[in-house]
């Protein structure tokens, strides 16, 4: 299922802008699993490569589009299915850590969901920033995003399925 991309691991971590499939395409949310808290929309998708990945594969995670998923391991062997966006609606828990960050060059704080704090994924800085910034000064860098493990959401269109209609209130 993962094709594992020995050339990735030569390339620096950049940071690829993700495009609309359609300009006219209505924008998508991402849930918190535990809770349903929209915590992330497709138009804040932005895939930063990492040449500590383990795997990247392009996976049907927001409707019908095809985006970047990557897959890391923590020291721990617990292994992680990631989508990165420029921001998403998370509690940060700072301090940063510098060690054992997936993106050289990057600082990371756990990341968990407002509502419900269940652990959606990582949210990474440039290590030259202070350990504890404001969420104004991460939310409006280009040099900061997130990374939610896909496994912790759901999406909107998907829930909205799960949910029925009692017969006492069907015509």
């Amino acid at each position: 299922m993962w094709l594992v991309l020995i050339p990735l691991l030569l390339l620096p971590v950049s940071r690829v802008s993700s495009q609309n499939a359609s300009q006219d395409s209505p924008d998508e949310l991402l849930l918190c699993r535990s809770c349903g808290l929209e915590v992330a929309a497709s138009r804040d998708l932005r895939f930063v490569a990492s040449p500590l990945a383990l795997a990247q594969r392009n996976d049907t995670v927001i409707g019908e589009r095809r985006v970047p998923a990557q897959l890391f391991q923590n020291p721990q062997g617990l292994r992680f299915q990631v989508l990165t966006f420029q921001r998403a609606a998370v509690h940060r828990h700072w301090p940063a850590e510098e060690q054992f960050s997936w993106f050289p060059g990057h600082s990371w704080a756990v990341a968990t969901c407002p509502r419900c704090h269940s652990h959606l994924g990582w949210s990474f800085q440039p290590n030259v920033w202070p350990r504890r910034v404001t969420d104004e000064e991460f939310d409006e860098s280009e040099e900061t995003f997130v990374a939610l493990i896909i496994d912790r959401l759901l999406q909107e269109n998907f829930a909205a399925t799960l949910l029925s209609v009692p017969k006492s209130y069907r015509s």
